[in-house]
């Protein structure tokens, strides 16, 4: 039986943990009074500490628990939340992601210093976060008025697969034991004969009398990280009368009050039991299982193809029905397989909300983050590649194009610097957008450096895209020093090469004073696509259907007429276009009537002149080898029914090809 290592599985739990407990300080800064948004970071810190004790890392529980102590005080109203403190728990936080990676390394001296910096942030001495106790629970961590002591009944059940899902029952009851004196009593009345028991499954509840000061969110706070998934019961036990009696008088009679309803449990008892059919809604799945089945069904969908052109030179009815048959269900698996990869862009776009709060704090600038279609949906290999491009490009946006307040104030700007991070869908493409109000591209400076670097001749003329493109050259940088930010030239590097490998685009725009803007253009999927399969001279290639506008007939008069010129006249717009054929010198003689196809990027066009178009068809993309990484022309190539291999053009690269042939021959006209 293959069963997961639970400890990876605490890990994966603790980075999303650390994902909800980061977007909640963050969120807290906005409205250091949002009681709703304290309550959310004070769970996330509870959860984590309890889990992290749970699976043997102590050092993680210990560390958080000052945490997650002085957001208890917050929590009650003791203390004030401020900057001060969302900074030092988020640095915690990094040190708390350390302690999950490495539990056995020497952090001792970090935590110290962190411990340091968040003692101060609560307030010195008044703010002591319980150094000396880090493994009792927050509620009495801190100092607290003296309270009366109540007396609780709490019964709890937890569901069957409690323990197998990595709950202990007895971390719980130590928990409660810290609260107060408690007498614990054992519900075994569920258990079965010996021949019936399943070793993995908890067949006990507990019942508690607890006498403490702490009031009942203590209590509840114990059972946070299980409460939706267990039977739980908290009733106050209250005197029915004084407990001062006459020496001849009784004992007084205890009343219990219920002050909680019952949390319902999710147990296995049957398969009506919606929570059960609600948890088993979601599946985790690790992802090298999902790039599998991908694989698979990329064969699936080359193998129908070759079983498709089979039956179509077959007289054979039952083949073809067959064959239809095979190509609606690798149709609708592949759809269905599609959907699978597809994740929200929003979880990447959360990452930088950290990112801009640091960058604000260490450049001295204030920076608002703002998101828009967080909803849009890429492949989870595309986001996963996305993430090191953004960060530069960000960084860059904060670094260079946003001023420092004073200069912001005296161009008659709002001293609060904005940066905008949007995914939208066209087509068969996400467009990414990076886009900020800062002072926008200095194109004399690009221009001064460019020459000075040798990639330019002095004087050179470029259009206004070509000039904003170098930015993206290897070692350009136009920062006058080397900062902690920028200056090496590598990052813009980084961005171009990175865009390239996942066959997109990038285009700029900028405007002096009223900042700049970037969009990466990005195929959804770099699986399985649509392409238009066309043939030029003996060969065979793949056009990505996302960037095809139209098809055009180019007779062989247009074409001599057109020599030297290489343009068409499109609804009143010229469009240029590359003759296929001489660019993969097929030296094979053109058919009678040829083709373009015509293909975007953005608002560039260019047209591809071919000798057939032979229809569209479910492009399989299988990478290039070493041996032709360079070759700019192609993005990867894909098998065809009939076994042979057909290339598949980069359409950026053509439009790219096409303007520079544009760009020369009106330089010559």
């Amino acid at each position: 039986m293959n069963t997961m290592d639970p400890i990876q599985v605490f890990r994966t739990e603790a980075a999303e943990l650390f994902e909800q407990i980061e977007s909640g300080l963050l969120d807290l800064l906005h409205d250091l009074s949002n009681q709703d948004q304290i309550d959310a970071v004070f769970r996330g810190l509870h959860t984590l500490k309890g889990s992290g004790a749970m699976f043997g890392f102590e050092a993680l529980a210990a560390f958080t628990h000052h945490c997650e102590s002085a957001f208890d005080r917050v929590r009650k109203g003791e203390v004030q939340a401020t900057s001060e403190l969302v900074a030092a728990v988020l640095e915690a936080q990094d040190h708390m992601k350390a302690l999950v990676e490495k539990p056995n390394g020497d952090h001792d001296d970090m935590s110290q210093k962190l411990l340091a910096k968040l003692h101060a942030a609560v307030g010195g001495k008044n703010g002591h976060v319980a150094a000396s106790q880090p493994t009792a629970p927050a509620s009495i961590a801190v100092a607290a008025a003296k309270t009366a002591s109540t007396n609780w009944s709490i019964k709890f059940r937890l569901p069957d697969n409690a323990m197998a899902n990595g709950t202990n029952p007895l971390g719980l009851l130590d928990e409660l034991r810290e609260l107060g004196e408690c007498t614990i009593t054992v519900d075994a009345s569920t258990i079965p004969g010996l021949a019936e028991i399943d070793p993995t499954t908890l067949y006990l509840g507990w019942t508690i009398a607890l006498e403490t000061e702490q009031p009942r969110s203590a209590i509840e706070d114990v059972f946070i990280f299980v409460m939706d998934d267990m039977q739980l019961e908290i009733t106050e036990i209250k005197a029915a009368a004084s407990t001062e009696q006459a020496p001849n008088q009784t004992a007084p009679e205890l009343v219990a009050e219920p002050v909680a309803e019952k949390k319902q449990a999710t147990t296995n008892t049957g398969p009506a039991d919606a929570k059960s059919n609600k948890s088993a809604e979601n599946v985790r799945v690790p992802a090298e299982r999902l790039d599998e089945l991908m694989d698979r069904v990329g064969e699936l969908v080359i193998a129908q193809s070759r079983l498709s052109q089979l039956a179509n030179i077959s007289a054979n009815i039952q083949l073809r029905s067959v064959s239809e048959d095979v190509e609606r269900l690798s149709g609708e698996l592949r759809d269905t397989m599609m959907v699978l990869r597809m994740v929200p862009v929003g979880s990447l776009f959360g990452r930088f909300r950290r990112l801009v709060h640091d960058l604000a704090r260490e450049t001295g600038k204030t920076i608002e983050l703002e998101t828009e279609g967080e909803t849009t949906e890429v492949d989870k290999t595309v986001i996963e590649r996305l993430a090191d491009p953004l960060v530069h490009l960000v960084r860059n946006s904060c670094d260079h194009g946003l001023e420092p307040p004073e200069e912001r104030r005296a161009a008659g700007k709002s001293p609060q610097g904005r940066i905008l991070l949007s995914a939208r869908q066209q087509a068969g493409e996400v467009i990414i957008t990076i886009k900020d109000d800062g002072r926008g591209i200095n194109r004399d400076r690009v221009r001064a450096k460019a020459e000075a670097s040798g990639l330019i001749q002095p004087n050179a003329v470029l259009s206004d895209q070509e000039l904003l493109q170098l930015i993206f050259q290897p070692g350009f940088s136009t920062a006058q020093e080397v900062t902690n930010l920028s200056g090496r030239g590598v990052g813009m590097d980084v961005v171009k090469r990175t865009i390239d490998t996942l066959r997109g685009t990038i285009n700029v725009v900028s405007h002096p004073g009223e900042g700049s803007e970037v969009s990466l253009s990005i195929p959804l999927t770099l699986a399985i696509i649509d392409g238009l399969l066309v043939r030029v001279g003996n060969g065979r290639y793949v056009i990505p259907l996302s960037a095809v506008e139209e098809c055009l007939e180019l007779s062989v008069e247009d074409d001599m007429r057109s020599r030297g010129r290489s343009f068409i006249s499109l609804r009143d717009s010229l469009v240029p276009y590359l003759r296929l054929r001489e660019l993969f010198r097929t030296g094979s003689k053109p058919d009678p009537f040829q083709k373009v196809v015509v293909i975007s990027t953005g608002s560039e066009r260019v047209g591809l002149v071919v000798d057939q178009i032979i229809g569209d068809h479910q492009t399989v993309i299988k990478a290039m080898s070493k041996l032709h990484h360079d070759v700019a022309t192609f993005s990867g190539a894909t098998i065809l029914g009939d076994g042979d291999v057909a290339l598949i053009l980069d359409v950026g690269h053509l439009v790219l090809e096409g303007q520079k042939q544009e760009a020369h021959l009106r330089a010559a006209g």
